[in-house]
């Protein structure tokens, strides 16, 4: 789709770091992006989400990715690296990897367009090109993470969980960071019938988006039937649109070994949201993706 004729100067260069095989909801997300005309994709990178669910997680995620590309019928274009296949080990250590590599290169680029880089997961390859490349602190980076608890407090969070060291590295860098908490992913609801009604009708991936959904949470007895929270959604419509929630600038914490927030009053600021627009989100998704379904029927 070409609706708009957005001119390159005024798109987004965008980067998605995913943990796509880890529940249902970053494929929402995934969708979205791919569909987004304002965004310049400089790639999709496949993150871990630990290791008990799966002992190759990262590459569970990357398969995932690659999934979805093919059920929208995407065979070239779209740039797809595997990241760090585990958590960092301590705050100093980086694990390399291509994914990490996409991020450096795309970082020092000579581009007067500000990078966004999307964390759907752990944020393992924004520490690791962190540490293999600090200079990259001194881009225009803008770093959304869907993770940790609520503030002020913090506690157990799962994305956090997957990476503690790596949370530290990126809240302690200069990089840009803007934090969308659990509380605040949360408000992301759907029901069931909704995503029947304006998902499903859209070709392979509509049916493929919903019947993820409502398999996976008719797995688990404590899981609800009728709605599904969809997380990380909230990191596209930030990208589109960075006030579709209100938010405040907080001196960044450290994380400590209870996943507990340690505040320091400094001059280091990360923007903390507070709410999100869940209606200017999803109702842009149900468009692209009847756009998209119209256009590409078969």
């Amino acid at each position: 789709m070409n609706i708009f004729n957005i001119p390159k100067e005024k798109k987004m260069r965008v980067i998605i770091n995913t943990d796509a095989k880890n529940e249902v909801d970053d494929q929402y997300a995934i969708v979205q992006t791919l569909l987004t005309e304002s965004f310049d994709i400089r790639g999709l990178i496949a993150a871990h989400f630990g290791d008990e669910k799966s002992d190759q997680s990262m590459i569970d995620s990357y398969d995932e990715i690659m999934k979805i590309l093919g059920l929208m019928d995407i065979k070239s274009g779209i740039r797809v690296e595997k990241g760090a296949p585990k958590a960092l080990t301590s705050e100093l250590e980086a694990i390399e990897s291509d994914g990490a590599r996409l991020i450096i290169e795309e970082a020092l680029k000579a581009d007067e367009r500000p990078l966004y880089i999307a964390f759907l997961g752990p944020l393992t390859d924004m520490a690791s090109a962190l540490l293999l490349a600090p200079e990259i602190q001194e881009k225009d980076i803008k770093v959304i993470w869907i993770g940790g608890r609520d503030w002020p407090d913090g506690g157990w969070e799962y994305n956090l969980k997957n990476d503690v060291n790596a949370a530290n590295v990126v809240f302690k860098s200069e990089v840009e960071l803007w934090q969308v908490p659990r509380n605040v992913y949360r408000m992301m609801p759907v029901s069931f019938s909704e995503l029947n009604e304006r998902v499903k009708p859209n070709g392979a991936i509509g049916e493929y988006l919903v019947d993820s959904v409502v398999e996976f949470n008719n797995a688990t007895i404590k899981r609800p039937t009728e709605y599904r929270i969809l997380g990380d959604s909230p990191a596209i419509g930030l990208i589109m649109y960075e006030d579709c929630g209100k938010w405040s600038n907080k001196s960044a914490p450290t994380i400590d070994s209870d996943m507990k927030y340690v505040h320091h009053d400094h001059s280091r600021k990360i923007r903390v949201y507070e709410n999100i627009d869940a209606r200017f989100i999803m109702e842009d998704l149900y468009a692209k993706l009847s756009g998209f379904h119209k256009s590409n029927p078969s």
